[in-house]
């Protein structure tokens, strides 16, 4: 448990209250996947404010679970924001969409959803 992500920051959030635990167990499952995928495609299509807004929202998720990646989302949501059409930002949104497909893969199986 807790390989690709961390729980201690949400459980003093929480109080270590399992069922709260649990709903944003999955919420990560149901939100973060498909936010993830949709970072994906806007980088891939250079869509620059869906880029900015997509990495924006992903944020506080991903510093809560303490995914490892947060620094290289605010590269990606900076590229967005900034239109930075000369850097290439492939090693960054393929660190955090790993990180993301990992820790997702982690969760599922350590809240048995």
């Amino acid at each position: 448990m807790e390989k690709h992500y961390k729980l201690h920051r949400l459980k003093e959030l929480a109080d270590n209250d399992q069922e709260f635990l649990f709903a944003l167990a999955s919420t990560f499952i149901e939100e973060v996947p498909a936010d993830a995928e949709i970072l994906k495609v806007a980088v891939e299509n250079e869509n620059y404010l869906l880029t900015y807004q997509t990495a924006h929202k992903m944020k506080p998720t991903v510093d809560m679970f303490e995914l490892g990646i947060l620094d290289d989302l605010i590269v990606v949501q900076d590229w967005g924001k900034l239109e930075q059409k000369d850097k290439n930002i492939t090693a960054q949104l393929n660190s955090v969409l790993t990180a993301i497909d990992r820790a997702t893969k982690e969760i599922i199986q350590d809240f048995k959803l």
